[in-house]
């Protein structure tokens, strides 16, 4: 992804991908992978990306997955005790507490809907999802996100690849080596091409 912001931002501001053409009426899920060694550079990357396309008139929703995780646990009054109490936790207590609070369904998506509900918002940029691991998995976070609350293009940063895989389908792999379930919805962003491209 050495030519990433520039790259993006060209597609992303784009007519036609603002406009969901070409899509057959799939729904606007797309998925940008990177190397997990490019995590700094990457959320360097799409801060500026979102400030160039907010510069050309395109209102962004910038989401960062981990820290919506953090707001839900702090709106619980949950976060100041688990920082506490931590060492005092069991570790399977303290894993199925935060993998129920970081499910999709039930915590995150409904927050993540309201951000891509606001006025206006053209395009989502999803990141953090790597930092969600083992408590959530990004197939979980796609499978959650109903065509009904897609009414723009999203972008998720996944750390890892997304490729087709002979009889598997779709794959996502976490890190790229950790092999998920398949999302067969979703576009991936590297084979993503404008007309004249």
């Amino acid at each position: 992804m050495t030519d990433f912001p520039d790259r993006l931002y060209k597609i992303l501001s784009s007519e036609k991908f603002l406009t969901m053409q070409g899509l057959a009426n799939e729904v606007p899920i797309f998925i940008q992978a990177y190397d997990v060694a490019d995590e700094d550079r990457v959320a360097s990357g799409i801060r500026s990306l979102a400030q160039r396309l907010r510069n050309a008139g395109i209102k962004v929703a910038e989401v960062d997955l981990f820290r919506m995780l953090i707001d839900v646990l702090r709106d619980e009054d949950l976060l100041d005790c688990l920082i506490d109490d931590e060492t005092t936790f069991a570790k399977a207590d303290l894993f199925d507490t935060l993998k129920n609070h970081a499910d999709p369904k039930s915590h995150l998506v409904p927050r993540l809907v309201r951000e891509m509900q606001s006025a206006d918002v053209k395009i989502t940029l999803l990141s953090g999802v790597g930092h969600l691991f083992p408590f959530m998995r990004a197939h979980t976070l796609l499978d959650s996100m109903q065509p009904a609350m897609v009414q723009h293009p999203v972008i998720l940063f996944f750390p890892g690849e997304y490729n087709q895989i002979a009889g598997l389908g779709s794959q996502l792999q976490l890190f790229g080596s950790m092999q998920a379930k398949g999302y067969y919805r979703a576009f991936n962003l590297d084979h993503y091409r404008l007309p004249n491209t």
